[in-house]
């Protein structure tokens, strides 16, 4: 049987289950000979034991697995009975004999800091950090034992109850150990971090340090003093006025004093303790080698170690095989989808950088994977500034935050530092330059000499030969050289085919940047910006828009019957084509859905994941849409604005030529007609990637079930926590098996991704750097980004985090987190947009300057500081956002 007291000489990290994470570390740390206060631990043996006593636990485990952990007043009526139940038992007399025990050893004439330390019988791991409670200065041992019993009580917390229903966590089996330890009497005391919690840098200790006890810093009493050190050297000293400190009274207890005036602007710690202090922090961090949350107090000229955990705020890194100074392009930001993908997605997508590097080995990609996102590692092209400027530019179009995020890290003493071999230079030209040429060459031709006009069809018809091409050779080949030769086809998928689709658009960027200039050179820049939104609206050819509009005919198609639209509002995914055959104009709504996913199937909502469900696999993703449609517009009004689109950019292109002269009007007139068969064409080369990923996709689910039926996988869907090479090598293998628990772990690991808010852009030194978009002439209190959109507009905010839950209203403001093509069909029912990524070129950028809504990109946190239901004002010409009241 476990023993009811351990000491901390008897403990280390092994022993999470008997006396929880903060009681194993203690221990760990003793043993490892870090300046540690003596104590034991009254392991979750003692806890087991205690509860015994209780003929009334059972049913209140049955009512507390009843409450929802928002249900605020049950969870409080609850906790309070069974922490007076709980405080009424009577401790078993081998507990309290092992506790007073322990107590004498270390020394009863002591006071001592008693603290829960709870762990889970399924995650001995969890740590339920600040869930349980404390008590200070516990002298004697009715007072100790009572602190232990008060511990035992706070599992029972409405905090700590909330936290487990929200998280999953059954309460029967999460434990409770009561760690009790000396107590240190610090004149001065606080917490360390080994790396900054703030930016994220690694190298950056982060220390926080007030007088007396540190139970001040965390009831929020006092601002401590933040010192940081780098390299052993103080990088930041800020001194705050630290009116009040916690003290030990001698009978027990604490007490919150004023301190004197002389103190509180004083700096609490040397500069040599600060460094003393640190060197100690990263011996620790070096002993577990994780950075480390570190409690600390000074006492008698000496550090104490009161406690330290895992920081578990930062944000992963990236994999690398060397040391080097790295910056890191979040690629969800560029593809507006910035949930975490699964590693499928991520292992596919990566290989469309590879054929820029000779051996594309897994740490040597340009894409990698850090906190379930896709990281560009851009480091040596933004070290040569041509490139820089470039790549600059490029972001600046697409976010300005991550632009600007971006010149901070280019501007790092770590990036100065960076080099790359004139070889190296070389080689990449030499590997490049074909493909570089090739487009650019064919952009020219475009922009000089093609009709424009044959654009659209002539990229259409080379995407269906592509897709139609990889869809027959699918089906002659099987398992992994059906795999392998996904991964081919994922490598050769720029050089083969997006270099053939890319050069339209491209032509279009160059015939609107010297459009611009001419339109500017003759009206001003004012009017210029005007007739360039209104040239804009309605392109031809943009397949997301022509998405939006067969969405809009979808729509009409289902307001013919009142019976199909009730179907409509309570449709469940699993049945949903079902029960279109039992309804008036179902199967005709059905055919006319089938021939919209027969061209649009393979999107949805962050298409760029191919873990996601497309349309196709569930249609019912489009019932919102559809449904925010018929209420929000008229019967034809979608392709009515279209058309009126079409002539408002006609007559404006014969406005600008009715001001030119027979010389430069032949030019201008090219330019216009280039930028309007082409501009549109910016989706082209996506839409081509999602249709031959959705094939790929059907295709490797066909060979999962071979690991199905082997065993090997439970489901289909599980090859989705699989790499490509981990899948390949699973089918290829016969006898091949995945190690026991690797899909769980990983899925577990995509749960705990979904909760991280990935940076912009990331150092190898763990720095998050996100950006700020520079606005000028905003109003004071309002939100600012990116006017990437003209005009103004007031109304609700509706506040959208996934599209198959919106449900917009007429003449409502759509605010999201980030729009895709999935989100088009959104766009019909919105007045104005607002999103937290994005920039001038990105898509809900283009597609609200299509639909002529004003559209304001790149507000951080936008889906927190808007509320759903506020009325806002969107400034789309300036770039910000205002609550405003209600007219």
């Amino acid at each position: 049987m476990e023993p009811y007291v351990l000491g901390f000489n008897e403990i280390d990290k092994s022993y999470l289950s008997s006396v929880g994470g903060k009681g194993a570390n203690l221990g760990e740390m003793t043993k490892a000979g870090f300046p540690i206060p003596q104590g034991f631990c009254v392991s979750t043996s003692a806890y087991r034991s205690f509860l015994q006593a209780s003929s009334e636990m059972e049913g209140f485990y049955e009512e507390l697995n009843q409450l929802h952990f928002d249900d605020l007043e049950q969870i409080s009526r609850l906790a309070q009975q069974i922490r007076d139940h709980i405080n009424s038992l009577t401790m078993p007399e081998e507990v309290k004999n092992a506790i007073v025990s322990a107590w004498q050893a270390t020394g009863r004439d002591k006071a001592y800091a008693v603290r829960s330390s709870a762990t889970a019988e399924d995650l001995p791991s969890a740590s339920f950090a600040g869930q349980q409670d404390t008590y200070l200065n516990v002298i004697g041992q009715e007072a100790l034992l009572k602190a232990v019993q008060n511990c035992w009580a706070s599992l029972y917390t409405d905090r700590a109850i909330s936290y487990r229903a929200k998280n999953g966590f059954d309460h029967r089996s999460v434990f409770l150990s009561v760690v009790v330890q000396e107590m240190v009497f610090p004149e001065v005391s606080g917490i360390l971090f080994t790396a900054d919690p703030v930016s994220g840098h690694r190298h950056t200790i982060s220390i926080d340090a007030s007088y007396g006890l540190g139970e001040a810093l965390v009831a929020g009493l006092v601002t401590a003093d933040l010192y940081q050190v780098r390299s052993g050297q103080i990088i930041k000293k800020q001194i705050s006025k630290k009116e009040l400190a916690i003290y030990s009274l001698p009978q027990g207890g604490t007490i919150t004093k004023p301190l004197p005036p002389e103190s509180q602007e004083a700096q609490a710690l040397s500069d040599s303790q600060i460094l003393e202090l640190a060197a100690i922090g990263q011996q620790i961090e070096n002993h577990y080698g994780s950075e480390q949350d570190i409690e600390w107090a000074y006492a008698n000229n000496k550090f104490f170690i009161l406690q330290s955990r895992p920081i578990t705020s930062l944000y992963p890194l990236p994999a690398v095989s060397d040391t080097d100074f790295h910056v890191y392009i979040n690629f969800g930001y560029i593809q507006m989808m910035t949930a975490p993908m699964k590693p499928i997605s991520i292992s596919l997508i990566s290989n469309v950088t590879n054929f820029l590097v000779p051996t594309p080995a897994a740490n040597k990609r340009i894409l990698r994977e850090a906190g379930g996102r896709a990281f560009a590692d851009f480091t040596k092209p933004l070290s040569l500034p041509p490139m820089r400027r470039r790549i600059l530019k490029l972001m600046g179009g697409m976010d300005k935050a991550m632009a600007t995020a971006l010149l901070e890290a280019t501007s790092h003493q770590e990036f100065q530092r960076v080099t790359v071999p004139k070889k190296v230079v070389a080689r990449t030209v030499i590997r490049v330059a074909p493909h570089v040429v090739t487009v650019l060459a064919k952009a020219a031709n475009n922009l000089l000499f093609k009709n424009p006009a044959t654009a659209n069809r002539q990229a259409t018809a080379f995407i269906n030969e592509k897709v139609a091409e990889n869809k027959n050779i699918l089906a002659m080949l099987s398992c992994a050289e059906r795999v392998r030769f996904i991964r081919r086809s994922m490598r050769n998928m720029f050089p083969e085919i997006l270099t053939k689709i890319v050069p339209y658009f491209i032509a279009g960027m160059l015939a609107s940047g010297r459009l611009e200039t001419k339109l500017k050179n003759k009206f001003g820049d004012v009017e210029a910006a005007e007739l360039l939104s209104k040239l804009y609206k309605s392109l031809p050819g943009n397949v997301t828009t022509e998405m939006g509009i067969q969405l809009g005919d979808l729509a009409d198609h289902a307001r013919k019957s009142p019976q199909l639209i009730a179907y409509l509002q309570n449709a469940d995914n699993p049945n949903f084509y079902e029960g279109l055959y039992n309804v008036p104009g179902g199967l005709e709504f059905k055919k006319e859905l089938d021939r919209f996913l027969g061209e649009f199937g393979s999107r949805c909502a962050g298409e760029i994941d191919i873990a996601k469900p497309r349309w196709s696999e569930e249609p019912a993703q489009l019932v919102p849409s559809i449904m925010s449609n018929i209420q929000t517009a008229s019967p034809g009004e979608h392709r009515n604005k279209f058309y009126q689109g079409e002539l408002e950019a006609e007559e404006t292109a014969q406005y600008i030529l009715s001001h030119f002269g027979f010389i430069e009007k032949k030019w201008v007139f090219r330019l216009l007609k280039v930028y309007r068969n082409l501009m549109g064409m910016r989706e082209h080369h996506k839409f081509a990637l999602i249709q031959l990923m959705y094939l790929y996709k059907r295709a490797m689910l066909e060979d999962a079930r071979f690991l199905v039926e082997k065993g090997v996988l439970a489901k289909t869907e599980d090859i989705f926590y699989l790499s490509l090479e981990e899948f390949i090598a699973l089918l290829e293998n016969g006898n091949a098996v995945l190690k026991e628990g690797t899909i769980e772990a990983r899925k577990r690991k995509n749960l705990s991704d979904q909760k991280l808010r990935s940076p912009r852009i990331l150092t190898s030194d763990g720095e998050m750097l996100n950006g700020r978009p520079v606005v000028e002439g905003g109003p004071e209190g309002a939100i600012i980004g990116s006017g990437v959109s003209a005009g103004v507009v007031e109304g609700i905010a509706r506040v959208v985090l996934q599209p198959e839950d919106a449900k917009l209203n007429r003449g409502e403001i759509l605010v999201a987190p980030f729009t895709d093509p999935g989100w088009t069909p959104l766009f019909t029912s919105a007045v104005g947009l607002v999103t937290e990524v994005g920039g001038m070129m990105t898509h809900g950028s283009v597609v609200a300057r299509e639909y002529g809504i004003p559209a304001v990109v790149g507000v951080d946190n936008a889906t927190e500081l808007i509320k759903d239901g506020e009325w806002i004002r969107v400034d789309g010409t300036q770039g910000f956002v205002e609550k405003i009241e209600h007219p």
